[in-house]
């Protein structure tokens, strides 16, 4: 939980945990500061990046209609969504998190702009947080992708990130398109925001973000009796030597609160969760 105002960290949490008490039971991995040091696939929390970049590129507004379909074909390979919508504006693509509509509007740009505001997110860098070993996240070059790679890109498979790295990311939505950096240090220097998306653009995103929460949206259950919220689902496979077996799942919720004047922006993975 961070301050997207200040860049202050204000609570972080791993579990399993450990206890410092009972030295004898302390694993390495117990002890990883895996919100740090891991890296994940962030899967469909990287959706509003990308329909932020066709806003803010022109591409398409919130109300643009996309043709959706059962799936989206690149060769051999198709993409396909959940759940079947016959057609969604880009502000219902983001509500419903369809993975086709997202990769529609992606390929309108090419992939060395799409890449630019991933870049300027602060993906592939290893944050400036004061803690040793943040990582820095894996983003290909844009002359490596090919269409079905920037399509997957888009909705959050092909890259990795780290935790920490996703909720500074979407404080770019908390403010107004700029972002700035988190530390765990309360006494700092200052550093000039990052400007990445237009105020125009995030105020469309915040209201798309909105909707995820509402009933309909596939976050309905993060709201809060008595508050504001908005953020961005998202449900990955687990990759294990380079491919995607049965290692599992990770589902993920991003965003902040309240949502029309956020003071804290989140974010919560769990790792191969239980019904």
């Amino acid at each position: 939980i961070a301050d997207p105002k200040t860049g202050d960290i204000l609570a972080l949490a791993n579990y399993p945990s450990f206890d410092p008490n009972n030295r004898g039971k302390i694993s390495r991995t117990g002890v990883r500061n895996r919100a740090i040091v891991d890296t994940y696939e962030p899967g469909s929390t990287m959706k509003p990046f990308s329909v932020a970049a066709g806003l803010e590129e022109k591409k398409v507004t919130p109300n643009t209609l996309f043709q959706i379909g059962r799936s989206m074909s690149f060769g051999r390979h198709s993409i396909g969504d959940s759940h079947y919508s016959k057609e969604l504006t880009v502000s219902g693509i983001i509500q419903q998190s369809s993975n086709i509509g997202t990769s529609k509007v992606a390929l309108l740009m090419t992939p060395q702009v799409m890449w630019s505001y991933y870049d300027k997110l602060g993906f592939g860098h290893s944050p400036q947080i004061g803690f040793p070993g943040a990582v820095a996240g894996r983003l290909r070059p844009a002359k490596n992708w090919r269409p079905i790679e920037q399509a997957t890109m888009s909705y959050g498979h092909g890259v990795t990130v780290s935790l920490l790295q996703q909720v500074r990311a979407y404080t770019v939505f908390a403010r107004d398109g700029d972002m700035i950096e988190l530390s765990i240090y309360k006494d700092r220097a200052y550093r000039e925001p990052q400007r990445v998306y237009s105020a125009k653009t995030a105020g469309q995103m915040r209201d798309m973000l909105a909707k995820v929460v509402e009933k309909g949206g596939t976050g309905f259950r993060a709201r809060v009796e008595g508050y504001t919220a908005a953020g961005k689902t998202g449900t990955a496979q687990i990759a294990s030597g380079g491919v995607y077996r049965q290692a599992g799942h990770q589902v993920a919720f991003c965003g902040y609160f309240p949502a029309d004047e956020p003071k804290y922006s989140c974010i919560v993975v769990i790792r191969q969760p239980r019904n």
